[in-house]
């Protein structure tokens, strides 16, 4: 048995697609595909000195890790490393190997704080533990049985307010971005991002291979987008990937309009499965998902490894 950590070859599309396996079996609570394995790696912003990584067994992939600075964070120096092994393949050293690639890489390109998301299960949180990660934060999965759910009724917009879909800002989507901005600024987190520049969020979010942009839910309020739910599909499910709304315009129930009409247009469309995630601090967030259906499926602990 031998165990070997290289760069993902983004220009080979077998390469890509066992990346994108091993993670699916890993975490199958998030969509991946080749596609949006590639844009990732792709469109990260140069000062994010990204790479994706596999281990390799006798020439199989069976693990996988992405890894980077934190390029949009307000203080210098967090970084990211989210190491994942097809789970027919644990306790064989390609975790080990891969965590320690990526900590090498990362210390030398400046970074002092290491985070990464471990699912909570005993086996994955002894692994950080032996690596010198603390545990900090956790979130939740969360699914829903789409096609069986008692979705509850639609209801009209209030006054003043219209739902559209982000396809209706295909021409200038400068107004989804700001709204982007806003609700992610205020994300519970461990480290602070700024959206700031809007050709990398073009390239990164607006064109991000899985957006579904039909079924991405905003709801506009005299004429301006004050709350939107974000819609990722890979053909077979479908999976929320952010939910918010405008500073000026929370406590009126605009994210949990867009949320329900999204998974009503969803479940029309033919998806029978939708996902999500939702930190557990997020008690807003987790509120609307419970009074919808949703119910929590896994959990993952972040962990952090400071340097020096």
């Amino acid at each position: 048995m031998t165990v070997l950590v290289r760069d993902l070859r983004s220009d080979d599309p077998a390469d890509v697609a066992a990346f994108a396996r091993v993670r699916h079996r890993a975490v199958p609570f998030i969509l991946w595909t080749p596609e949006s394995v590639v844009h990732r790696l792709v469109h990260t912003p140069p000062g994010a000195r990204s790479r994706s990584l596999v281990a390799e067994e006798d020439g199989e992939v069976v693990g996988t890790a992405q890894i980077g600075l934190v390029h949009d964070s307000a203080e210098p120096g967090p970084a990211f490393l989210n190491v994942y092994v097809h789970p027919e393949r644990l306790r064989r050293g390609a975790g080990g190997l891969l965590v320690r690639t990526a900590e090498e890489y990362l210390t030398g390109e400046g970074a002092t704080k290491l985070y990464s998301w471990v699912l909570d299960e005993p086996a994955n949180l002894a692994f950080a533990e032996r690596h010198g990660y603390e545990r900090r934060r956790a979130a939740y999965f969360l699914r829903l049985d789409l096609a069986n759910a008692a979705l509850p009724p639609l209801w009209s917009p209030p006054p003043g307010a219209e739902l559209r879909t982000a396809a209706d800002f295909a021409d200038d989507p400068r107004p989804v971005f700001e709204l982007d901005a806003e609700s992610v600024a205020d994300e519970p987190g461990d480290v602070g991002v700024e959206f700031t520049d809007y050709e990398a969020w073009l390239a990164e979010t607006w064109r991000h291979p899985l957006l579904d942009r039909e079924l991405t839910t905003v709801v506009v309020v005299d004429g301006r987008p004050a709350a939107f739910s974000v819609a990722y599909t890979d053909g077979t499910r479908y999976s929320t990937a952010m939910t918010g709304t405008v500073r000026a315009h929370r406590g009126r129930g605009l994210a949990r309009l867009a949320k329900t009409a999204s998974l009503h247009r969803a479940r029309a469309a033919g998806y029978t499965e939708a996902l999500t995630g939702n930190d557990t601090d997020n008690g807003p967030m987790l509120a609307i998902n419970k009074w919808l259906g949703y119910e929590i499926c896994a959990t993952e602990v972040r962990h952090v490894r400071e340097l020096g």
